[in-house]
């Protein structure tokens, strides 16, 4: 079986030899870059997850992950940063930018791996997911004929409710803003407050019973779906 190859880029040459190795002893192929600028230079199609460090000399972790989410080859592969700051506003900007995860330094060998293998999970199981079928124990959505079933029974879900659920369910642990609830749910043209995402997610979470507690507010942060 193909090893799972992961990208550390990190300034601190200490901790990139300490990743490597741990990592390569879980059983993944690692690379390292000590900047930026040399992540760039490197075949970034070829990884599966990216962590990155925020503060950098030269360009920022956030600046290399905005670039790193424009670029077609590696828009889908997941990222988590690894950071000193742990401030909500960076926290918010790293998942604007699309993070998968954010791990606070100092952190432990088997949080990371831990979390890594969290991360990857989940994409996997986004991956093989029938391409018309959304599901999540007794949640089924189906996308052609755009309806849900709840254990079974069908579900009767507006737009803006089928798409908000769509989009928690298709990325399952990553915490969304409601700006970006916003920017990914509702037109350009439509003028949307952050109280009309949560009346339509409150209304959406009665429709779907008991899988309503899967639906989780961050406070500070957003939503997520936990599974």
């Amino acid at each position: 079986m193909k090893q799972k190859k992961i990208l550390i880029v990190d300034d601190e040459q200490d901790l990139c030899d300490i990743l490597l190795f741990n990592l390569q002893s879980a059983g993944y192929e690692v690379d390292t870059a000590h900047s930026a600028e040399e992540a760039l230079t490197k075949d970034l199609s070829s990884f599966c997850l990216f962590l990155l460090d925020v503060m950098m000399e030269g360009m920022s972790g956030f600046e290399l992950a905005k670039i790193l989410k424009r670029h077609p080859s590696s828009a889908d592969i997941p990222i988590i940063f690894l950071t000193a700051k742990d401030a909500e506003e960076d926290l918010l900007k790293g998942f604007d930018i699309g993070a998968d995860d954010y791990i606070a330094k100092p952190f432990s060998i088997k949080e990371i791996t831990a979390r890594i293998k969290a991360v990857l999970n989940r994409r996997n199981s986004q991956n093989i997911s029938s391409p018309d079928l959304l599901t999540y124990s007794g949640i089924c959505m189906n996308l052609t004929k755009k309806t849900v079933t709840i254990d079974g029974e069908p579900a009767t879900l507006t737009k803006t409710e089928f798409e908000l659920l769509r989009l928690f369910m298709q990325h399952r642990g990553r915490v969304f803003t409601r700006q970006q609830v916003i920017e990914k749910v509702w037109p350009q043209e439509v003028i949307v407050t952050d109280r009309t995402v949560d009346v339509n997610i409150t209304r959406m979470r009665k429709k779907i019973g008991k899988y309503s507690s899967n639906i989780i507010a961050r406070q500070g942060y957003g939503y997520l779906f936990e599974e």
